[in-house]
């Protein structure tokens, strides 16, 4: 049965489809809002923390980097052998080594060390490191190096370098930091030391603050310079947010990006951090891939319920109409059995009530058309007795043998088996192939002898067929019509072939005969006449029509009528080569045919 948008199946599943896929949108929706919400929150709370935290680390490494450069400011021995003017070389060699000493052990007291530089105003540059020296001549020109004479004696950060500020020998990576050195009697600038450190403990500190992968932080002077990582670019300034004046802490989410930034306890620095919405959302989007994954399977969860759910409401519906139609063609014996809400059931009842009192009815028609047939048909043989028949047949039988004309009482005993076997038909219009092929014996056995041997009669059984219940005179019409129309017009040996064919569906029992054969528009003709309602009645003669075409057709019509749209007569012929006609049964089932 085709199903339409307005069946009840379709409309039920799509009205359970759309209840549920609604419900279960708004609640993800809302959780998905409210998650958000949360969320940004959490991470604006995480962000203050952390950068508190960093700047925390920022004011310990600032205070031990100080304490190193202090070292080196506040020895006044070192100082003293800066400052001391000699004319004697030996003496200015000795103040030289003494003050590489002081400077060695410094460098040896922490391992992060990557160099040590005095540079006097003088021209004088004192270094130890972890290679031999090769001091750029053109240092002073450096931006570093004005910081540092500018510095007023406080420690400068001047940042993390791809490497030696100073040392071109020194390729790693440094952090670089110094101050101006004093004579501590006269209260005069007399150089400046430039320390140079393994730049990790700061790339941490700085590392320590980033929110995601695109994450940038900086170190910010109170003057606006800015002091990276070596991986981040220099900010840029007309983007970022004022920070206060009155406040220690700033968190602000604008531009699509979230900046953190922290005052640190010392010298007025600052610690930003700046994350870009992308990788703030990176939680959301792994949360809204999991919640489409989640929704996606809970709407296919939702479209088996909502379909088991209609189908349980709709199928007993389907059933009842289904019923209905096989009423509708004259079939009673069906009844249908469901198990479904009370309704349904009180319909479906009332529905078998009627359909068995319906059946209950046309079997009384029946029975009363038979006893009226059956009337009928008394009456007819109540005028000739066939008994009386048979028996006349049989005495002329027996007074030919008794004259020695076997031939002619054979002949005679042949028709009156034939008719015994078309008038009995008190046990029903079906019998075993094997009956009918005796009765076909029977009628062959006359053809013979008026052919007078021009007929070859083949047979091929398979006898796994013998036992199977056909239809009675199924086969002998087609036989009688292969012999009239197609043996006897010939002036050459006639073959008549009876054999079955098992094909996979069906049983064919075929009547093929090397006659004239015909030709297409007879053929077609023929097969037409086979699928009207009434015989051809345009007195038209030959194998397509007349009494001949009657026969076929009424044997189709039967055999259709019994078995089913697929079974019946199937012709094939060619001129010059003859007919072939299957009668195309059902495979039968425990020796009898499905009727």
């Amino acid at each position: 049965m085709k199903l339409g948008f307005h069946s009840i199946h379709h409309r039920l599943f799509l009205l359970f489809l759309f209840c549920m896929s609604s419900i279960l949108l708004i609640v993800s929706l809302l959780y998905y809002n409210r998650t958000t919400d949360q969320l940004h929150e959490k991470i604006g709370d995480l962000s203050q923390k952390n950068v508190a935290q960093s700047a925390g680390l920022f004011t310990l490494l600032y205070k031990g980097y100080d304490a190193l450069s202090k070292s080196l400011s506040n020895n006044f021995e070192m100082i003293r052998l800066i400052n001391e003017k000699t004319d004697g070389p030996a003496v200015a060699y000795i103040n030289e080594q003494t003050v590489t000493n002081i400077i060695g052990s410094i460098f040896y007291s922490r391992d992060d060390l990557v160099g040590i530089h005095v540079i006097t105003d003088r021209g004088k540059i004192y270094n130890y490191g972890n290679y031999m020296n090769v001091v750029d001549p053109n240092y002073r020109q450096e931006d570093w190096y004005r910081q540092l004479q500018a510095s007023s004696g406080k420690m400068v950060w001047l940042g993390v370098y791809p490497h030696s500020l100073i040392d071109q020998v020194e390729d790693s990576p440094v952090f670089a930091f110094g101050r101006q050195l004093y004579d501590l009697n006269e209260h005069k600038p007399i150089g400046i030391v430039l320390y140079e450190t393994d730049p990790q403990p700061v790339l941490d500190a700085l590392e320590n603050l980033k929110l995601g992968e695109h994450s940038q932080v900086y170190l910010m002077s109170p003057d606006g310079r800015f002091v990276t990582s070596a991986t981040d670019p220099q900010p840029d300034a007309a983007r970022l947010p004022k920070l206060p004046a009155s406040e220690h802490v700033m968190v602000q989410q604008e531009r699509g990006q979230l900046v953190v930034a922290s005052k640190l306890s010392f010298s007025g620095w600052w610690v930003m951090s700046i994350t870009p919405d992308k990788d703030l959302n990176v939680e959301l989007v792994e949360m809204k891939r999991y919640l489409l994954i989640v929704i996606s399977a809970l709407i296919l969860v939702s479209t088996l319920i909502a379909s088991i759910v209609s189908q349980t409401i709709s199928s007993p519906l389907k059933k009842l109409i289904r019923e209905m139609r096989q009423v509708e063609v004259g079939n009673f014996r069906g009844m249908v059995k469901v198990s479904s809400y009370q309704e349904i059931n009180i319909l479906v009842a009332s529905f078998n009530r009627m359909v068995r009192r319906i059946e209950e009815l046309i079997e009384r028609v029946k029975l009363s058309s038979v006893s009226e047939k059956n009337a009928e048909l008394h009456a007819l043989q109540s005028q000739v007795n066939p008994h009386f028949l048979y028996n006349t047949l049989d005495m002329i039988y027996w007074m030919l043998d008794e004259e020695g004309n076997e031939q002619l009482g054979e002949l005679v005993l042949s028709l009156s088996s034939m008719f015994r076997y078309s008038s009995q038909w008190e046990d029903g219009a079906d019998v075993s192939l094997s009956e009918e092929l005796e009765q076909i014996g029977h009628y062959l056995k006359i053809i013979s002898i008026r052919l007078e041997g021009r007929l070859v009669i083949v047979t091929d059984i398979d006898e796994r067929w013998l036992n199977i219940r056909v239809p009675k005179m199924t086969v002998q019409p087609v036989i009688e019509n292969a012999v009239k129309h197609g043996l006897e017009p010939l002036s050459r040996q006639g073959i008549l072939k009876v054999y079955t064919r098992q094909e996979s569906d069906h049983l064919e029992l075929i009547v093929e005969d090397n006659g004239d054969g015909m030709n297409r528009e007879q053929l077609a003709r023929l097969q037409k006449s086979l699928n009207v309602d009434s015989p051809d009645s345009s007195g038209s003669s030959g194998r397509e029509g007349g009494k001949s075409g009657i026969g076929l057709q009424n044997l189709h019509r039967r055999l259709r009528f019994m078995f089913g749209e697929g079974y019946g007569l199937q012709i094939q012929s060619f001129p010059g080569e003859g007919t072939q006609v299957a009668i195309v049964l059902p495979i039968p089932v425990g020796g009898e045919m499905p009727g």
